[in-house]
């Protein structure tokens, strides 16, 4: 089977592509990992989720991993030491919310050490298998300091999502972007942040470029790393509107399956590794 050449880091996303739908690492995918790591790879997981949250998730690699958490909002280097961080300002945050919100959203703000929310809401708690960054409760018409690492909506119905969305760009449109990491997850970030910004930033203090990176995601917030890595591979399980958006793009299995360990297995590592 032919081998991808000149690759020297590996970039993941962690839910719907690293992690099983049990938000987990399998036990392959560590081994895969493992002698990734083994063999002098570079590792980067690129999440949305805050680094609070991602780190004990990654911490089961039990291999060196660079995190950039947020969307691009924050990157830890493997010990853990915070090498980037960047907040909205409250002003932003509170314009960006100053707009009608159908009450069956969740709207959360992350906070640096907890995420401030308008209703506890089960699925979200639910990503987490140990709870390490804890949700609050607030009344945001009542609260004083809206500045967050990034601003975060979710409800079970697409539509309404994409109606806020509009809203607040129409207002926001010069200091926000936005990405849908699931369909019914909406995500704003400063328009300067994004996964691919960050994952340069940790390739250029190794010595590598974007072009010696493969990656693999299955949301809209993965567009831009997945379009300037050397190889940018979109999981089986991903929307169809992101496979139609990226139409070059190879896809492979899906993260039931371990995709992103498999094709690791079969097109980077130097020795063969049974996919059964």
């Amino acid at each position: 089977m032919t081998k991808l050449k000149n690759i020297k880091a590996i970039v993941s996303d962690l839910d719907g592509t690293l992690l099983n739908p049990q938000h987990r690492i399998s036990d392959y995918t560590k081994s895969i990992f493992q002698e990734l790591h083994n063999q002098g790879y570079l590792i980067v997981v690129a999440t949305g989720r805050h680094h609070l949250d991602a780190m004990g998730i990654i911490e089961k690699l039990e291999v060196p991993v660079y995190l950039v958490s947020s969307n691009g909002a924050r990157i830890h280097s493997p010990n853990k030491e915070e090498l980037f961080s960047f907040n909205l300002d409250s002003d932003v945050v509170k314009a960006a919310l100053n707009v009608e919100i159908d009450p069956e959203i969740t709207v959360v703000l992350f906070k640096e050490n907890v995420w401030q929310t308008n209703k506890w809401n089960e699925k979200l708690n639910s990503f987490q298998e140990e709870l390490k960054y804890h949700p609050e409760l607030v009344d945001y018409k009542t609260l004083d300091d809206f500045a967050a690492i990034k601003i975060f909506f979710s409800c079970s119905d697409h539509e309404k999502l994409v109606k806020l969305k509009d809203q607040i760009l129409a207002n926001s449109s010069e200091h926000l972007h936005h990405a849908f990491s699931l369909p019914t997850c909406l995500e704003f970030m400063d328009k300067s942040i994004d996964k691919a910004v960050s994952i340069e930033r940790v390739l250029e203090k190794e010595g590598f470029t974007l072009q010696e990176a493969v990656s693999f995601g299955d949301g809209f917030n993965d567009v831009q790393m997945l379009s300037v890595s050397g190889k940018g591979l979109i999981m089986g399980n991903a929307p169809a509107s992101l496979k139609e958006e990226l139409p070059n793009l190879e896809v492979i299995k899906t993260n039931a399956e371990d995709g992103v360990a498999r094709y690791i297995a079969s097109k980077i590592l130097d020795k063969e590794f049974a996919t059964t």
